[in-house]
């Protein structure tokens, strides 16, 4: 996993669009631009010292992400059409995908966000200045990969017979099995190898609800080609192509026929890229038949 340990943080990384910028003084209340920034340098500061993610450094924390993925306006009707709809934003760093869901109609009492680094989250209320009775998304840490976090199961073709979680009172993504709607994961599946990308479909595709249209969505790295690619430090990760992506998850992870992908391989310039090195972003969504 590339960490950017070795890069010191950079403020002129910092460009938040015309979107961005009205989503985030909305829900902090900075509307002064040059204010705005400094407090997301404040924050940024204090979360690259918990671990020096690239994308903290990069401030892909304070981009729109969700909203912007092809899925996203089927993910919001299910929030509406579907009771109860849990929405799981796993990998969600400060909850910003979340709170931007919530912002744009998604009911809040069926939202939960799971991340490793529970600090995140803490600076999640820091940066959006909310307290977890303002904005009471359930938040549970924990490690995807440990069995006593989520444990193994396969992907569900009926109603589960468990009952419906109580989101407020979980304290691992076990009960939820079967149980969820609509699964965000984004700047997540990259951080990892090929068989641990694997396994980590394998885990959310458990979580998803069998009911037609529930979704898995998100954006990461890829490649034209499934195989290596440089990163910004200059090493090599692992990138699925848009093909292998969706033959890892419709025939591996479910059973071939019962879901739908859909990819949108996109290029993308990084100013740090070595040179010659190329970069795609993999917008991608996986939704039950």
């Amino acid at each position: 996993m590339s960490t950017g340990q070795d890069l010191p943080l950079d403020s002129t990384l910092y460009s938040l669009d015309d979107e961005e910028l009205k989503f985030f003084k909305s829900q902090i209340g900075i509307t002064n631009d040059e204010e705005l920034k400094n407090h997301i340098l404040t924050v940024q500061e204090k979360a690259y010292k918990v671990y020096p993610y690239p994308c903290i450094r990069r401030f892909a924390f304070a981009k729109l992400k969700i909203s912007r993925l092809p899925a996203y306006r089927h993910f919001l009707q299910l929030g509406k059409t579907r009771s109860p709809a849990i929405f799981l934003d796993i990998g969600c760093c400060f909850g910003n995908d979340a709170r931007k869901a919530v912002v744009d109609g998604y009911p809040i009492r069926s939202v939960i966000a799971s991340d490793l680094r529970p600090e995140y989250w803490k600076l999640g209320h820091e940066l959006f200045k909310s307290t977890p009775q303002s904005f009471p998304v359930p938040f549970v840490p924990g490690d995807v990969f440990d069995p006593a976090f989520l444990a193994p199961a396969q992907p569900a073709y009926s109603l589960p017979s468990t009952p419906t979680p109580n989101l407020r009172s979980v304290t691992t993504l076990t009960p939820l099995i079967g149980h969820v709607s609509a699964i965000h994961a984004s700047s997540f599946f990259h951080l990892f190898n090929e068989a641990q990308q694997f396994e980590l479909a394998q885990k959310m595709a458990s979580l998803l609800s069998p009911q037609a249209g529930s979704v898995i969505f998100g954006v990461h790295r890829g490649q034209l080609q499934k195989g290596t690619r440089v990163n910004s430090r200059g090493q090599n990760a692992f990138a699925h192509s848009p093909t292998t992506w969706e033959e890892l998850w419709n025939g591996q992870v479910f059973k071939k026929g019962t879901v739908q992908v859909k990819t949108e391989l996109t290029k993308v310039t990084m100013r740090e890229l070595p040179s010659g090195a190329d970069r795609y972003i993999l917008a991608w969504s996986v939704v039950r038949l």
